[in-house]
């Protein structure tokens, strides 16, 4: 049974699905990014009349999410490629957890009528994925290398490559191989570029180009050469001044081409921007010919006629299965959490862990800006003395509201926020304690979270009827740092967790995402 009052109702979005920023301007123009929100290291091709977008996903899980689109602008969820992540203790947040190792820079691309990834997850040699479906299932198969952010590339003879560039020495180094990509059949650096990573390789007329990220200058280059193995000629483009620094361009139905490319953007992580493209002697040049090198703020949609399409968020957790917008901070404990235990809500059983950053089972959601809201409705009635249940914001800051029960068994509310201080093993939290133990009286109540991307400032409120909230603790920062936190930008976070071993568990009756 729902119990959102009425009044709350009235003044929020549908539960089916929201955001907080709408890319589509519905005059056939379009504004970036078309996701304001932290889908990074983007890969984008395009089948038949299909776009679809692979991005990183590190720790959480499910890991490796794809999207497709009709016109690069308006997207929608195809789902995940990985339901668990193998090969390190630390997936399962053992020995210092795996908050920045994980699911790195994937590609994507289409043969024959099956779809293949590559990926090197953190540690490990480079995965194949293959499906005929790019719903799946999804088979797997490790080749011998470990390409740092592999750039799968089918040439127009069906034969199989991998560019690889680790940005510390700057060598491209091209894997040529099998026709089943299970074999690397030859190895050989064919080009030096200082700074590069993130290679990707697409080939027009004559030339192969490939783009690389520079990150110590969050620039990106192209090159050509008219063979994979050079010569190769390189020119810069643009920046994170001139609208970002990893990406490459895709093909339209027509012919044409546009590109896409990654942007750091601040607290809300690195986004994605599509920009127009033109080719002037032989090169791509980001933008038009009226406005050359820059991504421009608007342009006209890629492709016309596609309706809005919006990304599900809010969720009243009626299905069986969790929506595609939610991951796990790393591997979930199955019986941690429920969706048919009390059909219509989503229960977090209380695991035992220390804190916040070592918990399992925390639900995450991505934050969206330019200012997004997250309103949750709880039933607090199975919270135990110990328990702390609650939600807030999670990546480099993690301020939160945290419900628990004092030993005469009433309600508390705690706000804190946890400052990411230290990276890899060993990481350490600084915590703010803003508000101890304060006494509420509520089997129902209410929690919000306000995040700002233009100010990069956060905030949390409690209300108990819906209607009437309290800010609680104050604001407090948001932030991206690719040296500490979770290598992400900051999250939605739900979460229930105790020091001891007799935890309760939190019922979740909604979560509804706002914009201003």
């Amino acid at each position: 049974m729902r119990w959102f009052p009425l009044a709350l109702l009235a003044t929020l979005p549908g539960l089916a699905g929201a955001q907080a920023w709408q890319s589509d301007r519905g005059d056939g123009t379009y504004a970036n990014p078309p996701l304001y929100a932290d889908y990074p290291d983007p890969d984008i091709i395009r089948v038949g009349q299909d776009f679809y977008f692979i991005t990183t996903t590190f720790a959480n899980v499910p890991g490796l999410t794809i999207m497709t689109s009709r016109d690069l602008v308006n997207w929608r969820f195809v789902g995940h490629v990985i339901d668990r992540l193998e090969g390190l203790p630390q997936y399962d947040l053992k020995d210092g957890g795996a908050y920045r190792k994980g699911i790195f820079a994937p590609s994507l691309r289409y043969r024959d009528g099956v779809f293949y990834i590559a990926v090197t997850p953190v540690g490990e040699k480079t995965r194949i994925y293959r499906s005929k479906d790019i719903h799946g299932p999804w088979e797997m198969n490790r080749i011998s290398e470990a390409a740092f952010d592999p750039g799968l590339f089918f040439d127009t003879d069906g034969s199989a490559y991998i560019m690889t560039s680790v940005g510390s020495d700057g060598t491209n180094t091209l894997l040529s191989l099998d026709r089943d990509l299970r074999t690397v059949t030859d190895k050989r650096v064919v080009y030096y570029n200082k700074g590069a990573e993130g290679s990707k390789l697409v080939k027009r007329g004559d030339y192969y180009y490939m783009f690389n990220a520079i990150p110590r200058r969050l620039g990106m280059t192209v090159s050509r050469a008219k063979s994979l193995f050079g010569p190769w000629e390189t020119h810069d483009q643009i920046d994170d001044k001139t609208g970002g620094h990893q990406g490459a361009i895709v093909d339209l139905p027509d012919g044409t081409d546009y590109g896409f490319v990654m942007v750091d953007a601040g607290a809300v992580g690195r986004m994605t921007n599509i920009s127009p493209i033109f080719w002037k002697d032989g090169w791509p040049v980001w933008g038009t010919p009226q406005a050359p090198g820059r991504v421009p703020a608007t342009a006209t949609k890629p492709v016309q006629g596609q309706p809005v399409s919006i990304l599900p968020a809010s969720d009243d957790f009626s299905g069986r299965r969790l929506g595609l917008q939610w991951q796990w901070n790393h591997n979930p404990v199955a019986s941690g959490w429920s969706l048919t235990e009390r059909p219509g809500w989503m229960r977090l059983h209380a695991g035992q862990a220390p804190a916040l950053w070592s918990a399992r089972n925390t639900l995450l959601q991505k934050g969206q800006g330019p200012f997004s809201r997250g309103t949750v409705a709880i039933d607090t009635s199975h919270i135990r003395t110990g328990d702390q249940c609650g939600f807030g914001t999670f990546g480099k800051y993690s301020g939160h509201i945290a419900v628990g029960r004092g030993s005469d068994g009433r309600l508390t509310l705690t706000m804190r926020v946890i400052e990411d201080v230290a990276a890899e093993k060993g990481t350490t939290q600084k915590t703010d304690m803003r508000v101890d133990a304060r006494r509420v009286s509520a089997k129902r109540l209410y929690l919000r979270t306000d995040m700002d991307f233009k100010t990069d400032r956060a905030s949390v409120a409690y209300s108990v009827d819906g209607r009437d909230w309290r800010a609680l603790g104050g604001e407090f920062p948001l932030a991206f740092d690719w040296r500490t936190g979770t290598f992400q930008g900051q999250q939605y976070a739900l979460f229930c967790y105790n020091p001891g071993l007799n935890g309760g568990w939190m019922d979740v009756d909604s979560f509804t995402l706002s914009g201003r």
